[in-house]
């Protein structure tokens, strides 16, 4: 196959019109817009083994996403000065490759993420979301405590089982340690933003933590009621997933040597993918 090298790439985009990241048959999705414009620059076939940091869902937005594709070293070489304004030229607009370099041969965009952290946007205001930010924020009919917001976020913080949260995928796990988890109005708009980090997330997890801290943030539910939740061993149908279009994927963590990449990658791969 020959030597090949892995490049990073930094990515953003706004996903309304996207059925997510991952490719699907007759959809349009983030990957499969990459993947396109990258075999009408390479050739089809050239770049291989696209992985991201996140599989984001239908709706979801990211300033923060990461992704690694591997080219041969000739074609690297030939393309890889000039590649990042040439993606900006052949893209749609709505998906931008923000920054393009070699990464170390041990970097996984997905297996050595140390963290991923998300923001989730909402307003309580009584005319909705700004109309320039209608893609990003959520409209909450009722208004928000921050208070009760941030003593709902507390109980979630730490390493739990967070069936209650998730989207249960067959023999995989539903501990996660969410080592951030809090919420801010903005000075400026008076915007809620909750800012929520962990190691991982299972689907529709970071959406079903929202959902039930909003509940307790307009006061329908006490501030204790979202970690009550953590007892369950199965998706509970008192959680709602809060709207995909208030989520926003905002920075993905990794080691800063080759050899803490590979450890951590190789880490990752035994907790997250079920044996045979």
């Amino acid at each position: 196959m020959g030597v090949r090298v892995r490049a990073r790439l930094d990515i953003a985009y706004d996903g309304t019109e996207f059925s997510g990241w991952a490719v699907q048959p007759e959809r349009r999705t983030v990957a499969g817009a990459l993947l396109e414009v990258l075999e009408q620059i390479l050739g089809a076939g050239v770049a291989t083994g696209l992985t991201v940091a996140g599989r984001t869902d239908a709706g979801v937005h990211a300033t923060g996403q990461v992704a690694h594709v591997d080219l041969p070293d000739p074609v690297w070489a030939a393309t890889g000065p000039t590649l990042l304004r040439r993606l900006a030229g052949l893209l749609p607009g709505d998906v931008r490759v923000m920054a393009l370099a070699e990464a170390p041969a041990e970097f996984d965009a997905r297996f050595s993420a140390t963290y991923r952290r998300y923001q989730y946007r909402v307003t309580d205001a009584p005319w909705g979301a700004s109309p320039l930010r209608r893609r990003d924020t959520l409209a909450w009919p009722r208004a928000l405590d921050v208070e009760r917001l941030n003593a709902a976020a507390a109980g979630l913080v730490g390493e739990h089982d967070f069936a209650a949260f998730c989207k249960r995928k067959e023999n995989a796990t539903t501990i996660r340690e969410v080592t951030r988890l809090d919420w801010h109005r903005t000075a400026a708009d008076g915007v809620l933003v909750a800012t929520v980090q962990a190691d991982a997330f299972c689907q529709a997890m970071v959406r079903s933590l929202v959902g039930a801290m909003l509940v307790a943030g307009d006061g329908r539910r006490p501030p204790e009621w979202p970690a009550g939740q953590l007892t369950r061993r199965e998706r509970s149908s008192a959680v709602t997933v809060a709207p995909a279009h208030g989520l926003t994927l905002v920075g993905v963590g990794y080691p800063e040597d080759a050899g803490a990449l590979a450890a951590r990658a190789a880490a990752t791969r035994r907790l997250r993918i079920p044996a045979d």
